[in-house]
């Protein structure tokens, strides 16, 4: 594993979703590295946004995978899904009390 080469720094992920009302959601994607924003999604257009030369380099291979894509899918309908059983379960316990 020699030729493997070795980063050092710190990576970070964000990824959620809000419900704004019934028919309208809000995800978000971000990913940062050494404490500044890397790349992003744009929901709307389900595209990466690279904030400098080396992220485009992943915004490249990540859009001919499809990734964009297949991380919509989790923000507009499993993130979303989770929140409103989540939501469910928390006003059965303020019910309960």
């Amino acid at each position: 594993l020699s030729h493997v080469p070795t980063h050092r720094g710190f990576f970070t992920a964000s990824d959620g979703c809000d419900l704004l009302s019934e028919w309208r959601i809000r995800g978000y994607s971000m990913d940062g590295y050494d404490g500044t924003r890397f790349i992003s999604l744009d929901l709307g257009y389900q595209r990466f946004v690279a904030a400098d030369s080396g992220a485009d380099i992943a915004r490249r291979r990540w859009e001919d995978e499809n990734v964009a894509e297949g991380l919509t899918n989790y923000l507009v309908h499993t993130c979303t899904e989770w929140l409103q059983r989540k939501d469910g379960y928390c006003q059965k316990e303020l019910d309960r009390q």
